[in-house]
């Protein structure tokens, strides 16, 4: 089951109490495939909440296993947009730093050096549109840490558009960033089908200026 997540959403639950797009996800079976009882649905891999775009479902054990072995083996090929003000210091660039995740802040600090409990965060950028006072970038990752996109584009003087978190001087009406999990590929897990998932941006001027 593939989502194109709002921003805002809460792909599972936590402390807040707040219903997360799982619960609507397994409400959505219930009712589609007229289902009693309980609904099986793993989640695979997860957005931030203020983040927008593709999100997989498993509606199997077996399916839930064989994603979560394509996902840590990085069989699966992720392309996130992004808008930023401030232009990147190159059109296009490959960025590595060492993430160090701090839990109370629920925040990712990027060094350039190895330091205590960081992992090493790899991702690809390019300039994709200039809008009158915005860059697109369209970014792949490497790897897939916290906060990663959202930590490393800030380490450049590149913070995403609304993310106050990362250094953004004013947040989004919504409470959003523009930050946007736009297409993945990767092969079904029992139909051994190559899938391309592509998921439109949220509705707003911005977005709409960049296809």
């Amino acid at each position: 089951m593939i989502v194109n997540k709002r921003p805002g959403d809460l792909v599972q639950g936590d402390k807040t109490g707040d219903k997360s797009l799982a619960e609507v996800v397994k409400s959505y079976i219930a009712e589609k495939y007229n289902k009693p009882g309980a609904v099986y649905l793993g989640v695979v891999h997860r957005l931030d909440r203020p983040t927008s775009g593709v999100v997989v479902f498993a509606r199997t054990s077996k399916a839930l296993s064989r994603l979560n072995k394509l996902f840590a083996e990085r069989e699966t090929e992720k392309t996130y947009w992004a808008l930023v003000q401030n232009r990147p210091p190159k059109d296009f660039d490959r960025l590595e730093h060492f993430l160090q995740r701090n839990p109370k802040q629920n925040k990712s600090y990027s060094h350039l050096k190895e330091v205590l409990n960081s992992k090493k965060g790899i991702l690809h950028y390019k300039i994709k549109k200039e809008l009158d006072r915005y860059y697109l970038l369209e970014i792949q990752l490497e790897t897939g840490r916290h906060h990663q996109i959202r930590s490393q584009l800030s380490a450049i003087g590149c913070p995403i558009k609304g993310d106050l978190k990362y250094g953004y001087d004013r947040s989004n009406p919504d409470g959003s960033i523009h930050l946007h999990a736009r297409s993945l590929k990767f092969v079904h897990p029992v139909r051994k089908e190559p899938l391309h998932i592509v998921a439109p941006p949220p509705d707003d001027v911005l977005w709409n200026a960049c296809l």
